[in-house]
């Protein structure tokens, strides 16, 4: 496979309706927003979604969510021993070691890792004879730089974000007089409506480190635009968050023929009616592009 020898930047336009598309573990599960009230989905959660979808399309994956897992090791520590173990000798080179995982793991190469992992005592018989009888300890600690940089995505206007009282009636326990359990309140949700935008790019020097090849290059690209496939949950109904639009750029050089925040600028989002906080969709006009010298987007609609 020809390894990426071209610098690709690439922003993904999401719409959310009537859902959460990132909620904040010390904010109750509220949907993230900044200070002024603009919408945010981490970084964290956005590379979360694309290991998912390249699972679901069959690519290798070194980091799987417990509800995604598609091998039988339940931690990284795990996968990552079974790895060293059909590797051979290359357990005393960390050169070899993180060339060996890009190579087998997309997310590795895309973007990056820390195989960081405590020493435990050596007692096998090898380690006997090397050591004098004695136990060994080796921890190890390689760090891969990925080829792929995703920034946090943050809405274009504020989000209003709804609170909705639920009830939980659900006989979950006998009580001693044998009733049903008394009923518990709590608070779900939403955001009504936004538009977010997700900025990325992907380095052609760390491609050629991490062996990040094109191919990769569209596994990813189609994974950004069928994002939120088999995404659903009751935070997040099927419908409630999709794709609007994927703008991918592809440079003439390695090193890029204009900076990633240069290329991102040339977005705009105008609203219909500059009065009236966008509610749906429709309250956007037509995303404007305003192209640089040489460089042109191609633009794919989302699923």
């Amino acid at each position: 496979m020809p390894i990426l020898k071209n610098k690709i930047d690439f922003a993904v336009v999401i719409d959310v309706k009537n859902a959460n598309p990132n909620g904040d573990p010390v904010g109750e599960n509220r949907p993230r927003t900044d200070n002024e009230s603009y919408g945010e989905i981490s970084d964290v959660c956005l590379k979360w979604k694309i290991r998912n979808r390249l699972m679901q399309e069959k690519c290798q994956i070194f980091v799987q969510s417990e509800d995604n897992r598609k091998d039988e090791y339940k931690s990284l520590k795990e996968r990552f021993d079974a790895f060293l173990g059909e590797q051979k000798n290359i357990k005393e080179n960390k050169d070899k070691i993180a060339v060996e995982s890009c190579k087998k793991w997309f997310d590795v190469r895309a973007f990056g890792q820390v195989f960081a992992f405590k020493a435990v005592n050596d007692k096998s018989d090898n380690a006997n004879e090397e050591t004098g009888g004695k136990s060994s300890k080796k921890g190890v600690s390689i760090g891969v730089r990925g080829a792929v940089s995703v920034q946090p995505a943050f809405s274009i206007d504020p989000v209003n974000v709804t609170a909705v009282h639920i009830t939980k009636s659900v006989n979950s326990e006998t009580t001693k007089s044998g009733q049903k359990g008394s009923d518990t309140m709590g608070m779900k949700y939403r955001v009504d409506y936004g538009r977010y935008v997700l900025y990325g790019s992907i380095n052609s020097e760390l491609s050629n480190k991490n062996n990040f090849s094109e191919e990769d290059a569209e596994a990813l690209r189609n994974a950004l635009i069928t994002l939120f496939r088999n995404d659903a949950s009751a935070a997040r109904p099927e419908g409630s968050v999709e794709v609007a639009k994927v703008f991918w750029w592809k440079h003439n050089c390695s090193s890029g023929q204009y900076s990633s925040a240069k290329v991102f600028k040339t977005l705009s989002f105008p609203r219909r009616n500059s009065d009236k906080n966008p509610k749906s969709a429709d309250d956007y006009a037509e995303i404007v592009v305003n192209s640089l010298p040489g460089l042109e987007p191609i633009v794919y609609d989302g699923e």
